[in-house]
């Protein structure tokens, strides 16, 4: 039987809250795990990222790193874990918006037999837009959202329609259907048995 991880994923200094609850396959690569907290956030994927644990980096190798970025596909989850036994990983999106997520190992389980992985299982606030200036973007974009007499509202209206964004909401159904394509494209396909041709 295969074991999962339940991980919750917040992000950091932001009101109101954004966590999501996301379970994944335990010894599923850190690229992965990439994707799936994507997915069950609701970023773009647009801007690199890494991982950190103890002074460690993963990611995907480019140009711009000055060395010591580890690359996300050779390393694992559980192997992470097991080696360092903390639960506790920061994962970093988009270097200039500087968006910082804690992902903690909640629980480690069997997984339930015929569940495609990674599933979402909860999803609280919404993520701030892409490209919105970080945390003290993000906090002039609410205040122009509460202020219609706010400096930066109209220009900030031509890019995000201010009224319809409700940080405290996220679109549940359109995070889960974001999850559910990686697990259906990573569920594992049935060998198919070679007919020899006599």
């Amino acid at each position: 039987m295969s074991t999962i991880a339940r991980l919750k994923i917040t992000l950091a200094d932001i009101e109101p809250r954004v966590t999501r609850r996301v379970e994944v396959p335990f010894d599923i690569r850190l690229d992965r795990l990439h994707l799936a907290v994507q997915a069950a956030m609701g970023w773009t994927n647009s801007h690199l990222h890494e991982f950190r644990l103890r002074g460690l980096r993963w990611g995907a190798p480019n140009r711009y790193d000055s060395g010591g970025l580890l690359d996300a596909r050779k390393a694992r989850l559980i192997d992470l874990i097991k080696s360092t036994g903390t639960k506790k990983l920061d994962y970093t999106y988009d270097f200039g918006d500087d968006w910082r997520h804690e992902v903690k190992v909640e629980r480690i389980e069997t997984a339930a037999p015929g569940t495609a992985y990674p599933r979402l299982l909860d999803a609280t606030g919404r993520c701030p837009p892409e490209d919105v200036g970080g945390y003290p973007g993000y906090m002039d974009m609410l205040d122009a959202k509460a202020d219609p007499a706010h400096p930066r509202r109209a220009e900030l209206e031509d890019w995000i329609d201010l009224d319809a964004f409700d940080p405290n909401v996220a679109d549940k159904p359109a995070l889960e259907r974001a999850v559910n394509a990686l697990a259906k494209r990573w569920a594992r396909k049935p060998a198919v048995r070679k007919t020899s041709s006599h």
